[in-house]
């Protein structure tokens, strides 16, 4: 091993879990995080920074957000099938590192999955920066360096940034313990519904507007649209239940600090997703306005399998 490999092995010891939670946030896709962190490693090695005897991790955090926008510029380039999602993260503590998720993140801020799911409608530059001033606490200077922009840049692109999570209600924050209790409980409720395939007790979880959105990636039966309204997101559900006919193991447990159901199945039906994520988003009355079901293979990455007898 070259001496510019141990020292690049060195660094990513001690920074490892920090680049992989930059880029998971960034991208929103834990498979792309685990590239980003590939790829920063390589070029810590082909091209090291001049003074090594520094804090490296400005330098890996200023390679790992550039890995990370050309990923997602390049994703959005190239289109997606369907509706996309980011990619669920095992952990009751999704930011603190969930035994199963490798490289998780370092901190809980900016991991819960609305918030990723809002981070989509900025621009790359407007999710860098807003992701290193209010989850990392970068300051203006630090932001500027690492993204290669003048600070009054910085200082706009954060205000706009800014300005369209709070249009989606969306904050960095992890839930609080009486959300998650909430969630679990209409979550709870719902699979009871749509197991015992009564239309009524399904629309009496729902809230007026719910919007249901599936992501398969083409990969999978998905509905290729968002479906919104009571009725037609049990009829959608319903008919999932009744098409598939699945068989196997399920659980609800925490995914991004969040309860979600995780579900390991067999169906005999053409086009059925053998593993799949749902998790739910309630309002003050425990009633279910946001329905999200991963189903794509390389959205799951880090959710590890149902444990036999769960």
């Amino acid at each position: 091993m070259t001496a510019s490999r141990t020292n690049a092995r060195s660094w990513f010891q001690a920074h490892e879990r920090f680049v992989w939670g930059l880029a998971y946030r960034m991208t929103g896709s834990a498979a792309d995080a685990d590239d980003a962190v590939q790829d920063t490693f390589e070029r810590a090695v082909e091209r090291p920074p001049p003074r090594q005897d520094e804090d490296m991790r400005p330098w890996l955090a200023r390679v790992a957000m550039n890995v990370s926008r050309d990923a997602l510029r390049r994703r959005r380039r190239q289109g997606y099938v369907g509706p996309w999602l980011p990619s669920p993260v095992d952990g009751g503590d999704a930011a603190a590192g969930a035994p199963d998720a490798g490289m998780v993140h370092e901190r809980r801020e900016g991991a819960a999955y609305a918030f990723l799911v809002a981070l989509e409608a900025l621009s790359p530059s407007q999710r860098a920066v807003l992701l290193l001033r209010d989850v990392f606490d970068y300051s203006v200077r630090e932001t500027a360096s690492a993204l290669c922009m003048n600070e009054t840049l910085v200082k706009v692109t954060h205000h706009r940034a800014r300005k369209k999570m709070s249009a989606h209600g969306a904050t960095p924050d992890p839930p609080a313990k009486e959300h998650n209790e909430r969630t679990r409980a209409a979550l709870e409720r719902f699979l009871l519904a749509i197991a015992s395939e009564d239309p009524v007790a399904v629309e009496a979880c729902l809230a007026d507007g719910v919007r249901a959105v599936s992501d398969g990636g083409g990969e999978f039966v998905a509905a290729l649209k968002p479906v919104v309204g009571k009725d037609r997101v049990t009829r959608f559900l319903l008919g999932v239940q009744k098409k598939f006919r699945p068989i196997g193991r399920f659980e609800i447990r925490a995914v991004n600090g969040e309860p979600a159901l995780v579900a390991d199945f067999v169906s005999s039906t053409k086009g059925a997703a053998p593993r799949w994520v749902m998790r739910c988003e309630t309002d003050e009355e425990g009633l279910i306005r946001r329905v999200h079901m991963v189903l794509a293979t390389r959205k799951l990455t880090h959710v590890r399998p149902v444990e036999s007898g769960a």
